[in-house]
């Protein structure tokens, strides 16, 4: 997603977490490199239940795992980056109570519940009602922001835990640009995830290129445990999962991307698609398995023939 309150000179090397809590809630997390020459804010329009209290997100601090994208990224061998630049007007003054304010690691964040409650976000960091009537789809979606201070930077992870009204994994990614929603966008996003449904269904490691044929993502070779600090990940991660994921980079319609999966997002079931990368072994093991079956009933045949006479 590119969502400023302010115009920024460019944001880059954009990637995305999402994984479902299994219990009604999804955490998210978000990182970028960005350039801007005033204070800006990073919106995040997220599908929680409306009416939404303040304690639908609980904002999670990653001041202390940085690297946590760089961590994903070793299941993985290679990852293209690229640049997009977005900027948005600025905004008018509110006049309502202002909303409540977290410290998180560099970040100051606040949990927007609704469109109206904009009025009472500092002024500096919102964008006019005109700009979301043209999605109307974020009329029934809480809004995550994030001040973020003015220079060329790439702070830590944003990370956070909301209540979702949906099934899926939902990865803000709409792009907005000149106050105006197009149609189509130029997009260069890395989005990562967990969901033992998924783990259930893909066939065995191919290579760091190919998308699973069932999923249509790529998988990680190794469970999360083997490449990610579980203890600095604050509970985003599970160890015994592995990670997926999906290359956004081309010109794609503008809108934001949810990634279905069937079974418990926690627990995984016996998948027997991942035999297929053990298929020829297996074979090679059945015919050797076979022949020496058939031996053994040779060779009895001819004991007891022998012994007849």
């Amino acid at each position: 997603m590119c969502i400023f309150s302010q115009p920024v000179v460019s944001v880059n090397n954009t990637k995305i977490f999402g994984r479902l809590s299994g219990k009604g809630t999804q955490f998210l997390a978000y990182q970028m490199t960005y350039e801007s020459r005033d204070e800006n804010a990073m919106i995040l329009p997220i599908p929680v239940p409306q009416p939404a209290s303040e304690e639908a997100v609980k904002f999670i601090d990653l001041k202390s795992y940085e690297d946590f994208f760089k961590h994903l990224d070793k299941g993985f061998p290679f990852v293209p980056t690229g640049s997009i630049g977005c900027s948005a007007p600025t905004m008018k003054s509110a006049s309502l109570d202002t909303l409540q304010v977290f410290d998180v690691g560099s970040y100051i964040a606040s949990f927007v519940p609704s469109l109206a409650d904009f009025e009472r976000l500092d002024p500096r960091f919102k964008l006019p009602i005109e700009i979301w009537d043209q999605i109307p789809e974020y009329k029934e979606f809480g809004f995550a922001v994030f001040q973020l201070a003015a220079g060329t930077l790439k702070p830590h992870p944003m990370a956070f835990e909301f209540q979702s009204q949906n099934d899926e994994i939902f990865f803000p990614t709409v792009h907005i640009h000149d106050g105006k929603v197009h149609g189509q966008e130029e997009f260069d996003h890395v989005l990562y995830m967990q969901h033992a449904g998924l783990d259930s269904r893909v066939r065995g490691y191919r290579n760091s290129f190919s998308a699973d044929p069932v999923t249509d993502l790529v998988r990680s070779k190794y469970q999360a445990s083997n490449f990610c600090d579980l203890d600095r990940a604050k509970g985003l991660l599970l160890g015994d999962l592995l990670v997926h994921r999906k290359l956004l980079q081309d010109r794609l319609p503008n809108r934001d991307v949810k990634i279905v999966s069937l079974g418990d997002p926690v627990h995984r079931t016996f998948n027997f698609n991942a035999l297929w990368a053990y298929a020829s072994w297996l074979m090679l093991v059945a015919l050797v398995c076979w022949c020496a079956l058939g031996r053994f009933f040779i060779r009895r045949a001819e004991v007891s023939e022998q012994a007849a006479d």
